[in-house]
């Protein structure tokens, strides 16, 4: 891990003025979108990089469809972005008087995407299925569209997945590449209610449908951890407070189950406490209880599914605990004499629903893009998750080429499978195509966005931060460094003793608490009166209703 130099700032308006310019942010005109974001109603398809001609022709068939009283299926997926996009397609078509009904698959039996078996057996239980709307997935399904088409079904795909060399023959392909799943959906959905009622929306329509369902994309973009910037920023600050005011019975049980306060939800509660729940669904059991949490009406039910969905995810937890060690015990050894370029980790008693958590959990651990499988006895299923610099998706495809069955996914995360029996294939042709990655590639550097002194950590500097939220990925939240910190107090806290409580102070510039979350392996190291460099966020904290301003370490450079 490295810490290149930065420059000092004197003063809160320089910290302002570098946060800005390190997020891209220069024009007077930038400035005031990032602050005060337009409303996401306003965007049009060119903006979010979706072909108009294509929206249109899917509005057209789906308004046929509405009229005629077609069956309209909406064929989601199991992960939050998914359920997110099928609830909010769904409902919308409800509410214009559509025959629909949401369809998500089994991780286990179907798998990702549209599956050729079920697209038969929806058919034959009800003849007058005529037209399949998929949410996010369908971008590279050339096969089952065909299939669906040969059975008299039309197929509307929406998707913003990293599309093939072509696209399949579907009815008409609303995709962008810029946009979550359910952000997508929400677009579709939003010109589609415009068409059908003629009225062009705006955040003072006095339908509400729509402005709730921003909550659901929110949802969605920050779950699939799209970049918080332009369109995706109106979205989320929008949804957010779509969010904390929802009258949607299924996200105040989650809410209350969660032990969150809904007015306070924010991109933390989305991502680490929200997301991990209505996931654990599909990764375990079937996603269609999260599916049905957001969609009903009943008070107890909600209830009731919200506590299923925070037992699975307690157990979720368990198994990708209990996966992590088992990588620990049988495959470090080897790693630690030399580390792969990409890590790869595979064996019959790890389940499919949680692989991809156990590689982003290698991630973090050994800075290596990581695979883990799920080793199957005919089939087996692998999540991978990267680092910065290396396309996941794409050396998985140049590696599996002419190996894989299936594969999709993004730059940072994808998911494929294999015939078991070429797995020995695959991890060789892997070896070698890692071999040519060099140590440069896996230089970790800590994001630093500034250095200043502690003189400058006050309330109002805190307050200005805040106007940067919602913080995620594309825009990070501020990281600063301090130089020259003497270490006054120094403890370990928490149930496993895991977490660092620091009282550091800058001579002639302050004193200051601070906590290092995760980092008690570096205590014994630590001792008063130690100069060291500190990287953190600043934060503020409320104990038993006083407020004070901590820092949150990121690193400490003795």
């Amino acid at each position: 891990m490295t810490q290149n130099r930065k420059h000092k700032a004197q003063s809160i308006d320089e910290i302002i003025k570098i946060l800005l310019e390190n997020r891209g942010i220069k024009t007077k005109e930038q400035k005031k979108e990032f602050f005060s974001p337009p409303d996401p109603n306003r965007l049009i398809p060119k903006e979010v990089g979706i072909d108009f001609l294509q929206l249109e022709k899917a509005v057209e068939r789906i308004e046929k469809a509405i009229k005629k009283k077609e069956k309209i299926i909406v064929y989601g997926d199991y992960d939050v972005d998914g359920v997110c996009a099928s609830a909010i397609l769904w409902e919308t078509l409800r509410s214009l008087g559509a025959n629909t009904i949401p369809y998500i698959p089994s991780r286990f039996t179907e798998g990702y995407g549209l599956n050729i078996e079920s697209i038969k057996k929806l058919k034959e239980g009800d003849s007058n299925i005529s037209l399949i709307v998929t949410v996010d997935n369908g971008i590279v399904a050339h096969e089952k569209v065909d299939f669906a088409k040969s059975l008299g079904v039309d197929v509307i795909i929406t998707d913003h997945h990293i599309p093939g060399a072509t696209l399949p023959n579907a009815y008409a392909i609303v995709h962008t590449t810029q946009m979550s799943g359910a952000a997508v959906a929400w677009f579709l959905a939003k010109s589609l209610v415009e068409e059908v009622t003629g009225h062009v929306l705006g955040s003072s329509h006095p339908s509400q449908s729509l402005n709730d369902h921003l909550g659901l994309a929110a949802l969605g973009t920050v779950a699939d951890v799209l970049p918080l910037v332009g369109h995706n920023r109106s979205i989320v600050v929008y949804g957010l407070r779509a969010l904390r005011k929802t009258s949607r019975i299924g996200i105040r049980a989650l809410c209350k189950e969660a032990g969150i306060e809904q007015n306070d939800i924010d991109t933390f509660h989305i991502g680490f406490v929200i997301a991990p729940r209505m996931n654990a669904m599909g990764r375990l059991e079937h996603a269609m209880d999260s599916l049905r949490l957001l969609c009903t009406n009943d008070k107890e039910k909600a209830t009731t599914l919200a506590y299923n969905l925070g037992k699975t995810n307690k157990t979720r937890q368990e198994k990708t605990e209990s996966i992590f060690e088992h990588i620990q015990e049988n495959f470090e050894s080897i790693w630690n004499q030399k580390l792969p370029g990409i890590l790869l980790a595979a064996h019959e008693t790890y389940e499919e629903g949680v692989v991809g958590i156990v590689a982003g959990r290698l991630v973090e651990k050994y800075y290596r893009p990581s695979i883990v499988v799920c080793k199957g006895e005919e089939i087996s299923k692998a999540s991978a998750r990267s680092i910065n610099g290396i396309d996941i998706i794409q050396v998985i495809r140049e590696v599996g080429d002419g190996i894989l069955l299936n594969v999709g996914g993004h730059p940072m995360a994808a998911g494929f499978s294999l015939l078991t029996a070429k797995l020995g294939d695959f991890g060789k042709k892997l070896s070698l195509y890692s071999s040519k990655f060099t140590d440069h590639d896996f230089v970790k550097e800590t994001r630093v966005d500034c250095e200043i002194d502690f003189s400058l950590l006050t309330n109002t500097l805190c307050k200005k931060l805040l106007e940067f939220a919602p913080f995620g990925f594309g825009n990070p939240t501020p990281i600063f460094i301090t130089r020259n910190v003497q270490i006054d107090d120094v403890r370990l806290m928490g149930k496993d003793k895991n977490h660092l409580k620091l009282l550091l102070t800058q001579e002639g510039f302050g004193t200051m608490n601070a906590v290092g979350f995760r980092m008690g392996e570096l205590y014994s190291s630590l001792s008063p009166d130690l100069s060291v460099d500190v990287v953190y966020s600043l934060e503020e904290n409320i104990w038993n209703n006083h407020k004070s301003l901590q820092l949150k370490l990121k690193n400490i450079c003795i």
